[in-house]
């Protein structure tokens, strides 16, 4: 009788237990999802596609998929949980601010302040995010989802982030994964379209060599920049902000420890928790959805947007450029605020038509532009949007 009971007891307290393991919870998408988060990983180790960001992300994924039985405080959704405390800093728009100081503490804006005209290329290349913005609008999402899902276009994922925590929560996971999925993936989208929108003439166009900047300018640029962009959209003010007091960190010459704090653990840091967050984020429950699938296609389609206005505005702008002084197209798609990548795309482009053509440090002007056009966009957007 007594051994009777002891397998009954064991074996109604094994049936308890197997209510509680993964494989009693599981669904078809939280299948589909790891799958995802393999396949990210995969990319980043083997590919080398952005690994910094993807294999954190890729990770995350797996955990946040994951099945477990409602109500254990494990989920990144669950109040009380570590997963969402530590989501916390992703949902109230605390991370971004952080990984701008460190990008501005790593930054040199020395090919911008020799030549203010690249300016305009970063600022060209924003017409991708309202471009998206439109389109979202067109297709039923309401005005704030919309101006969430068109800052994917600037490829910037911590102002993907910034926006779509204040503007569409219930969007951020799907907006960030594509945010970062894109950023990842500029290699492979851009080159394409600037060989669509150059001819070969304009492919060998050699650019001056930029001036030499002082000290003092690199002193002086962050502070106006600043007071000129912050009183222009003072909703920017928590990115634009940090960007420019980390890069008067590293140009002052007196903070290096801060510089070196701000540009190194700090940012490491806050990319992991970020994109294992943001990762842990996409629940198979909120993330297979049919606005998911609707913001990854405008996710891409601003993306190239952004990219053939940099391209485009630049053949423009020639026309009104005497000869010697003309851009090379090719550095259009570094418009985008995807440092350095984009820039890197510019200058292998066109090494493979000119071996003596270094475009890089011509391409590192718009592309820190876009970083300041990115969030300036943002800022423009949560100003009229919220």
């Amino acid at each position: 009788m007594a051994e009777h009971n002891f397998f009954q007891f064991l074996g109604e307290n094994l049936v308890e237990f197997a209510k509680f393991t993964g494989f009693a919870n599981v669904e078809y998408g939280h299948i589909i999802m790891i799958l995802i988060g393999l396949f990210f990983i995969y990319l980043a180790i083997f590919k080398k596609f952005e690994p910094m960001l993807l294999l954190p992300i890729g990770f995350g994924m797996i955990v946040g998929n994951i099945p477990f039985y409602p109500g254990l405080q494990i989920g990144v959704y669950e109040d009380g949980s570590v997963l969402n405390y530590l989501y916390f800093g992703v949902l109230k728009g605390v991370y971004p601010p952080l990984i701008f100081l460190g990008i501005g503490a790593m930054t040199d804006f020395s090919a911008l302040i020799s030549n203010p005209k690249l300016m305009l290329i970063g600022a060209a290349a924003q017409f991708g995010i309202f471009g998206a913005y439109m389109l979202a609008l067109a297709l039923g999402f309401t005005a704030s989802e919309a101006g969430a899902i068109g800052i994917i276009g600037g490829a910037d994922g911590p102002t993907a982030i910034f926006l779509s925590s204040k503007l569409a929560p219930d969007l951020m996971g799907a907006i960030a994964v594509s945010a970062y999925s894109y950023m990842a993936l500029v290699p492979v989208i851009q080159p394409p379209i600037m060989k669509l929108f150059t001819t070969q003439k304009e492919r060998l166009i050699k650019m001056r060599p930029p001036r030499m900047v002082s000290t003092t300018e690199k002193i002086i640029f962050p502070i106006i920049g600043v007071l000129l962009t912050c009183f222009l959209v003072p909703s920017g003010l928590p990115l634009l902000g940090m960007l420019f007091f980390g890069n008067l960190l590293k140009e002052s010459g007196v903070t290096r420890r801060l510089a070196n704090t701000a540009s190194g653990p700090l940012i490491d840091i806050v990319t992991i928790l970020i994109g294992l967050t943001v990762g842990a984020s996409t629940q198979a429950t909120t993330f297979l959805t049919v606005k998911s699938v609707g913001i990854f296609a405008l996710g891409a389609l601003s993306f190239v947007i952004a990219t053939s206005a940099g391209v485009l505005f630049v053949k423009l702008f020639n026309l009104f450029l005497k000869e010697g002084n003309k851009i090379n197209p090719l550095i259009g798609n570094a418009g985008v605020s995807a440092v350095p990548d984009s820039a890197r795309v510019s200058q292998e482009v066109g090494l493979k038509y000119d071996k003596s053509n270094y475009l890089l440090m011509h391409a590192m002007g718009p592309n820190v532009a876009g970083v300041i056009g990115s969030a300036v966009a943002a800022g423009i957007l949560l100003g009229f949007l919220s």
